[in-house]
């Protein structure tokens, strides 16, 4: 009986020390951000009035230099356009895009705070807050901040990503992980990183269940 017992009791740490090796080796999961979001995009988001047409062709310049690589000038403009329509979250959520790529968290939560003040179920608004939350090491407030985004729009494939990677890295919830990446998947298609993670994922669960009966 004891020897049987020493024996399990490798058996268990052999596994342990596998799950442990494969989450190092799984490797850096870094949070997914936001494109700029386009005139189409802004345009939907208020469906209860017109968008003008000079509303979407300053959005559409500020946009293309956005996503040019020229965040001076996009910023310039983006800040053009809401002093000229205020009432639109997209170009918050640019705003705010642009200030966490520059390191400002500052100002990416005034931008941030602005766009939900408009639409509090804004899901690009909640994902640039849960990412900002993550950064600052508030990571349940940052899980309540990607929930809200997925809530409001279940297809919010960005969300279902960021949410992946904060359960598997920062709150070791990998049954959560494994859920939001392949809901990823289901949205965006095929994605081979994302693919492999979820082949880990899978793997150190089973390893987790196997080594939870041998220890019982």
């Amino acid at each position: 009986m004891l020897s049987q017992y020493f024996s399990n009791l490798r058996l268990a740490l052999v596994l342990l020390i596998g799950i442990v090796l494969s989450g190092c080796a799984s490797g850096p999961k870094p949070a997914k951000s936001d494109a700029a979001q386009t005139p189409r995009q802004v345009a939907a988001e208020e469906r209860l009035r017109d968008v003008p047409t000079r509303a979407l062709t300053l959005f559409e310049q500020a946009a293309s230099a956005m996503a040019a690589g020229d965040e001076i000038d996009a910023e310039l403009r983006f800040k053009e356009f809401v002093l000229q329509y205020p009432g639109y979250p997209g170009a918050y959520v640019n705003l705010a895009i642009i200030s966490a790529q520059g390191g400002d968290d500052k100002a990416t939560e005034g931008f941030i705070t602005d766009a939900l003040i408009i639409d509090p179920q804004h899901p690009a608004a909640l994902n640039q807050l849960g990412m900002l939350l993550r950064r600052q090491g508030k990571f349940l407030e940052a899980e309540s901040a990607y929930l809200k985004a997925v809530t409001a729009s279940p297809d919010y494939a960005l969300a279902h990503y960021n949410l992946g990677v904060l359960n598997e890295l920062y709150l070791q919830r990998l049954d959560a992980a494994l859920q939001h990446f392949e809901r990823y998947q289901q949205i965006e298609g095929e994605d081979k990183q994302v693919t492999k993670w979820i082949v880990d994922l899978r793997r150190r669960l089973d390893v987790k269940q196997r080594t939870a009966k041998v220890t019982e």
